[in-house]
């Protein structure tokens, strides 16, 4: 069958010369209509008869169960790869009203490829928007079905166009990111309300009390959905990544391309994602992988490798998704990646300080520093470090040995923690594409140090465990075991900055007693809970465990002069011997300016000031620390 658009335009000339589908079509509805007791479903299985006779080699699949978790009522597909989709009103309804619901919006900024009917008119759009409206018939004041003229043919034509409409080839990061996005927010709001009819005893409840029981004690339903939803587009994406072509790549064998660095990715997806994935969810989630299967993934390869110094193409595309996707979620975790010239600076200077004060000659790259990232995010960081190490090796004449390296010596030592699982996917892919990028071949199951966890819950060892929960277990373990157990001496990254922390476990309340004891009888010591300060705390806390080491990190600069942090600066000088702080300020909320009244600009994109700190725990350290700071004023670009 020839299903290009000529084709179509020949079964539709066709079509309208033997217009049998729609004259059947249309003898149903009136005879549904004449009972007097039609409402819309009662139409369904004529529409199903009309659609599967006009598009050749079509299956018009509507399963209640899916559209009432949210689906629309018709997915169309062909050889099991999807063509579109129809929501279908009742005879007589206003589309107007239809189009401008709720429901609509969602589905015209999901769904490529839509139909919205009463039965008698078709209104189809292509990427949200309208493209073309045809009337097959109009229904009489006294409820009889008058054929318009022309409608056979209009509709057979827009039908045929429908059909043979495919989705458009994604070229770019940006448009890649938004499509992305658009599906994922759906897939959230589909598992939510899937979850929401299945009883306690479904796959979706048990996973989450999985979840609950051994990563996220505090999940709720509603992150549980979201956490799925990234999974599943994320792991998808990170399937496509490392398929040349997008030929034969569907939901089923995705899990198989994703790479064994991230096991644990590769066995959840596997499980929540797979072939036994709930058919009320599995429609959509086909949609993303025919998305990301007609993606040019070289072309956007190409664009991830496009660096500059001031802008990492992943950490950008991920800023797109994540503001498209719930830039509400972003503002409330306080999630906002740092620039790469800060995040240099910062590694640099750490590298610098573990030569210089630990007699560590290789800085970073000595094998035994251990480094950790506790809010890893993408891993701008990380990849900074690595790239650190890999300059300081090829220096020494190394390149030989850098395989072996990286083994034996980087894989082990390098660790990062992250909460949320498209970052955290994210964060794999990056630093395995650096890798290849400086030669290094991965073998065998070998895995990164990147870890899906929360920093600030307690390093609690788990009983093993059967079935869905086995490998989210041993993923906590081994977190647990690097917070517990390894001997850290660098922490650094760019915690969250959010005041109405959502990290109110109680190990973390604990360690910021030391920090609130001071000033526990002052009426509002709220600001110390803001989730960068429990960062802090908790490099702190790690480094003090460690006996030595340093900590390098950007954060909000509200603690430098609060008032109500003057027991955390006390307890920071106590327990380091030198203490670096450049003040970047850039504080929108205080109207800050340069100290020559010129504009004063934050190296972020947020209104809160913020600064460099380095704190440095040395062996033999003894009495207050040092304290040296620098103020930065003026414009980001000079920054």
């Amino acid at each position: 069958m020839d299903y290009s658009l000529d084709g179509m335009i020949a079964l539709h000339q066709e079509n309208a010369m033997n217009p049998t589908p729609f004259k059947t079509y249309l003898q149903e509805i009136q005879k549904n209509l004449s009972t007097g007791q039609a409402t819309e479903q009662t139409h369904r299985s004529a529409l199903k008869a009309l659609l599967e006779a006009v598009g050749e080699g079509v299956t018009a699949i509507n399963e209640p169960k899916r559209i009432e978790c949210g689906a629309p009522d018709y997915i169309l597909t062909r050889a099991k790869t999807p063509v579109g989709y129809v929501e279908a009103k009742d005879v007589g309804t206003s589309l107007d009203v239809a189009e401008r619901s709720e429901q609509m919006r969602r589905y015209r900024a999901s769904l490529s490829n839509l139909i919205l009917t009463d039965y008698l008119e078709f209104r189809w759009y292509v990427e949200g928007e309208h493209r073309e409206t045809a009337r097959l018939a109009t229904l009489t004041s006294d409820g009889k079905i008058k054929t318009r003229r022309g409608g056979v043919q209009a509709l057979s034509g827009l039908l045929q166009k429908f059909f043979a409409q495919t989705v458009p080839t994604v070229g770019t990061p940006k448009e890649l990111a938004q499509r992305m996005a658009a599906l994922a927010r759906m897939t959230r709001d589909l598992i939510q309300e899937t979850f929401r009819r299945e009883s306690e005893e479904g796959a979706l409840h048990a996973q989450l009390k999985a979840f609950r029981e051994t990563l996220i004690p505090f999940l709720t339903p509603a992150q549980f959905a979201d956490m799925y939803a990234q999974t599943i587009t994320y792991g998808l994406f990170a399937a496509r990544v490392r398929v040349p072509t997008g030929q034969n790549f569907t939901r089923e064998k995705a899990a198989w391309n994703l790479p064994k660095t991230n096991p644990f990715l590769r066995r959840l997806f596997n499980e929540i994602a797979g072939p036994d994935l709930d058919d009320r969810i599995a429609w959509l989630v086909d949609d993303l992988a025919y998305l990301l299967a007609r993606a040019d993934m070289a072309e956007i390869l190409r664009d991830f490798g496009r660096r500059t110094r001031q802008e990492d193409p992943v950490v950008h595309f991920y800023e797109t998704f994540l503001a498209a996707y719930d830039p509400k979620e972003r503002v409330r975790r306080g999630v906002y990646y740092p620039p790469e010239p800060v995040v240099s600076y910062i590694v640099r200077s750490l590298d610098h300080i573990v030569k210089t004060r630990f007699d560590r000659s290789l800085g970073l790259a000595d094998t035994n520093t251990l480094i950790l990232d506790p809010a890893v995010g993408t891993a701008t960081f990380l990849y900074f470090v690595i790239q650190q190490i890999h300059e300081t090796l090829m220096a020494m004449g190394q390149a030989g040995a850098w395989n072996d390296y990286v083994e034996n010596h980087l894989l082990p030592r390098v660790f990062g923690f992250e909460l949320l699982m498209a970052p955290y996917a994210v964060a794999h892919m990056k630093l395995g594409i650096l890798l290849q990028e400086t030669g290094y071949d991965f073998a065998g199951d070998q895995r990164l140090g990147i870890y899906l966890t929360n920093s600030l819950e307690e390093a609690i060892t788990r009983a093993d465990t059967l079935g869905f929960a086995r490998f989210i277990t041993d993923e906590a373990n081994a977190a647990a075991e690097i917070k517990k157990e390894k001997p850290i001496m660098v922490v650094l990254g760019n915690p969250p900055y959010s005041v109405s922390s959502a990290n109110k476990g109680d190990h973390i309340e604990r360690l910021m007693e030391r920090y609130k004891a001071a000033v526990r009888d002052e009426q509002n010591i709220q600001p110390l809970s803001d989730d960068y300060i429990k960062f802090i705390r908790f490099a702190h806390d790690r480094i003090e465990r460690t006996g030595y080491g340093v900590i390098g990190m950007i954060t909000n600069h509200s603690y430098l002069s609060g008032l109500i942090h003057r027991g955390m600066r006390e307890e920071l000088m106590k327990s380091f011997d030198e203490i670096y702080v450049l003040n970047l300020h850039g504080n929108a909320l205080m109207g800050e300016t340069a100290p020559d009244g010129g504009p004063d600009e934050n190296v972020f994109d947020i209104r809160q000031g913020v600064a460099i700190s380095l704190f440095v725990k040395k062996w033999d350290g003894k009495g207050l620390a040092q304290v040296k700071h620098a103020d930065l004023w003026g414009l980001r670009s000079e920054k």
